[in-house]
């Protein structure tokens, strides 16, 4: 239930912005377009603007992407942002339905107002943005930071090991990033990126295993806009465990919330007017750890995906959350004075590709790298017939598209997809690509199993994922979302303890009871295991949806919640 204070919060934070980004939108939903001088008008404060972009996940080219329709929060964080969605969302905002804002945050409605405003994203529509604001507050004083899940998602990052959005990144012009997804190109891959880029790879909470020492830089500073802006790192505390630890074997991850405090109050000692965390933790995380660290003015938070439209606060703190596959960039103007921070305003700035003119030089080089491999990336091998997306706690019908193709052609009754975010939308009667394929496919461990497991098994891997998202601490929360389930619906009560919270499996096909001591085949991939076989993800998914021809998939029934 969302608290009094924390509404109080949220309508001052909305009348803060009423002047700046969110005016804007107001403008042109009464217009009926939006346009690019929209999107930027902004009434600045103070002299230091600081820049966010996070979870592009490689994603060069503008995109259509849903935002979930669930979106359940537990323990303290029920009912509050970011676990709001839909018409809740659009009231706790005060944001009229069927606009930019709605669209762009919301699943309302979203196959028509897609086709209204169009694809979202792009790296040369950032570049606009980006160089816009810089020549308008001036270049020093403008401060560009990356929250991780960059380096990852496509194909041709996936055949590049990164290598294509570093150079769209130094492109941009970034000054430090963090990481998580970067991870599973192996550590030598990730030492050879830190070693070259132009921007800084911050991680406080990463130290060798061995000696118990600092892999990567802890948080550099800053001068923009006449004030020190201390950036500190922290790359996603639980790497080794939802990615393979065998890639990273010698480095050790965590939250490290000891460490971060004396990271602050060294970086104030040092002179530091402004202490910022680029975070990869995930919003309720961070959200805690906010409340428990001292000396933070500004928490950058991402790997939850979350989009919201006004800050957070954590007492003085301010939490930001830019969303997704470039969807987002976040601006946040700060008025510093005496040493610390007097004043912000802040715009969550929309990346509408059909309003923004692209900036040559960046689509020069999106061009150039995508060209090797332009004959995949555009290959049809499908149509959606129904709108396909993967976003929210649950299924959603792209997952429920590779679950079907994993079924079908590892000849298996059940299927395990992993609770990815990543991978755009498609609008039905849309081209399956095979690039629509590999945006939600393509990582380092791909290979798709087939293992016999007992109804047992099966419920005990759910219950494990279950207290990984909901867990009401969320210091013991992955982040993520429920694994994908083909061939089997469950029950989950979200307000059980562990163990407690799934029941009434059921095997699909015969609409009987998942056999506890039954052994089923099983497919699934993304396994963090060394050494699995089987043929890659994608290769699977291309097969299915080219005999399919038209993939038509309402959204899934067969798993029920309660207790949210």
């Amino acid at each position: 239930m969302i608290s009094r204070r924390d509404f109080v919060i949220a309508a001052m934070a909305a009348g803060m912005l009423a002047s700046g980004a969110r005016g804007a939108f107001a403008q042109a939903a009464r217009a009926g377009r939006m346009t690019q001088d929209d999107i930027l008008r902004f009434d600045p404060v103070g002299t230091l603007t600081i820049l966010h972009t996070t979870d592009l996940h490689a994603q060069l080219e503008p995109i259509y992407f849903r935002e979930p329709s669930v979106n359940i929060g537990v323990g303290e964080a029920r009912g509050l942002p970011p676990h709001l969605v839909d018409e809740a969302f659009l009231a706790y905002y005060k944001i009229a339905a069927g606009g930019p804002e709605a669209y762009s945050l919301t699943s309302l409605d979203f196959d028509a107002l897609a086709g209204t405003y169009g694809r979202m994203g792009g790296a040369d529509r950032i570049a606009t943005l980006v160089k816009a604001i810089r020549a308008a507050r001036g270049e020093g004083n403008v401060l560009l930071l990356d929250g991780g899940d960059g380096l990852q998602g496509s194909w041709s990052s996936l055949q590049t090991k990164g290598e294509d959005m570093v150079r769209v990144f130094s492109a941009l012009g970034l000054d430090a990033m963090v990481g998580h997804w970067e991870f599973t190109y192996g550590a030598e891959r990730v030492q050879e990126i830190v070693d070259k880029a132009p921007f800084a790879f911050l991680a406080q909470n990463i130290r060798s295993a061995e000696w118990q020492e600092p892999v990567f830089e802890a948080r550099k500073m800053f001068e923009r806009g006449g004030a020190r802006v201390a950036v500190i790192g922290q790359a996603f505390p639980r790497t080794p465990i939802s990615n393979p630890r065998w890639m990273i074997p010698d480095w050790e991850f965590g939250l490290r919330e000891e460490e971060l405090q004396k990271q602050v109050d060294e970086a104030r000692a040092a002179g530091a007017d402004v202490v910022v965390l680029l975070s990869h933790n995930g919003f309720d995380v961070d959200r805690k750890l906010a409340g428990r660290v001292k000396g933070l003015d500004v928490v950058l938070t991402a790997h939850t995906h979350d989009a919201l439209p006004a800050p957070v606060m954590v007492g003085s703190t301010l939490l930001i959350a830019t969303g997704s596959h470039g969807k987002f960039i976040s601006r946040l103007d700060l008025d510093v004075k005496d040493g610390k921070v007097a004043g912000f305003r802040y715009g969550l700035l929309p990346v509408f590709s059909d309003a923004i003119a692209p900036d040559a030089q960046m689509a020069a080089l999106v061009k150039e790298l995508r060209a090797p491999y332009a004959a995949d990336l555009g290959r049809v091998v499908g149509q959606a017939g129904s709108l396909l997306y993967r976003r929210g706690n649950f299924n959603g019908t792209f997952d429920d598209m590779i679950c079907q193709a994993m079924i079908a052609e590892r000849d298996a009754e059940i299927a395990l997809s992993p609770g990815f975010r990543w991978g755009g939308t498609l609008r039905p009667g849309d081209p399956i690509t095979f690039e629509a394929i590999a945006n939600a496919t393509a990582i380092t461990y791909p290979a798709c199993y087939r293992n016999m497991m007992t109804g047992k098994q099966l419920k005990d891997v759910l219950e494990d994922v279950a207290d990984n998202i909901f867990n009401a601490d969320p210091y013991f929360q992955g982040g993520g979302d429920m694994v994908r389930v083909g061939g089997v619906g469950y029950a989950i009560d979200i307000g059980q303890p562990m163990g407690r919270r799934i029941s009434d499996l059921t095997y699909l096909k015969t609409g009987q009871p998942l056999d506890p001591s039954k052994t089923y085949a099983v497919a699934g991939w993304a396994s963090v295991n060394q050494g699995v076989e089987g043929p890659p993800i994608w290769e699977l998914v291309e097969r299915y949806v080219a005999a399919t021809k038209t993939v038509d998939i309402a959204p899934t029934a067969s798993v029920k919640v309660s207790g949210a």
